[in-house]
Parts: C-alpha cells; structure tokens; sequence
C-alpha cells in the first residue's frame, strides 16, 4: 500500500499575501476552487461541499486542523459515507518576486481500495489541475 502523500508545488508571480487571500477568502475561493457555502481560516472550522466525476458526487466533510496566518493552511477532508480520512495542506511561501504554493495531501490510502474515484493518480490530476489551472488563471487576473 502506497502511504506517500501527493506533494505539488505552483510557482506564482504573484506575492504570497495575494495567494493567501485566495486560499482563504471564500468570496476569492468560489472563483477558482470549490463553491463552499462558507469558510474560515479558523482551527475547528468545519465546511462541506460537493464534488466528484460526471458519474458520482461526493459530500466531502472538512475540518481546518492548522492555521499559520500568511504561510499555513490545513484540515482534514473526508466523505461522507465512506471510511478514511486524509489531510490537506497549503504552504505559501516568498519566492523571488512571486510565492510557491506547496500541498501535500497524506492519507489517501485510508479510503476504500475498491472505488476508483479514490485512486491516488485521480487526486494527483485534480490538484494539479486546481493548482496549475484554475488557481493560476485567477492570480493571473489579479495582476493587473
């Protein structure tokens, strides 16, 4: 079983207090992530929202677990219905002129084997795509 977790790092132009506040103001967070009804960056915070393939939608239950102001943002996604539970996490840091975005996300082997939705390349093409797409195309529009 494959424990190791899903490291994606993004380089940005932009200043990591602009990539913070898309991965922590909700009114931000709707245009390029998940339309969550609401969101704090609080320990204990906990949201839900749905996603999934054009077959299956999934609840996703989460709780934020770690908040650094500025660099750190993490919590816990899980499904509903389904065993396991794995954690995500966003670090932002300065990078030249512009920030690096880090997730990881461990845990995935929790979820049941027996769903291919849950499959570790699934997530891989998923962050990638949130984080190299969506997330980079909304920065880009707040450059100028």
């Amino acid at each position: 079983m494959n424990t190791e977790p899903i490291i994606i790092e993004q380089d940005y132009p932009n200043a990591a207090a602009a990539v913070w506040s898309a991965l922590t103001d909700n009114s931000e967070m709707k245009q390029w992530y998940f339309v969550l009804p609401e969101f704090k960056a609080e320990i204990g915070f906990e949201f839900t929202f749905e996603g999934g393939t054009e077959q299956k939608s999934y609840l996703h239950l989460c709780r934020v677990t770690e908040v650094i102001a500025g660099r750190k943002l993490a919590y816990s996604w899980r499904y509903d219905g389904y065993p396991g539970i794995s954690y995500v996490s966003f670090e932002v840091s300065p990078n030249g002129d512009g920030a690096r975005l880090t997730l990881t996300h461990s845990g995935l082997e929790t979820f049941p084997g027996d769903n291919p939705d849950f499959a570790k390349h699934n997530f891989v093409a998923g962050w990638t795509q949130i984080t190299g797409t969506s997330l980079r195309n909304y920065l880009a529009g707040k450059q100028g």
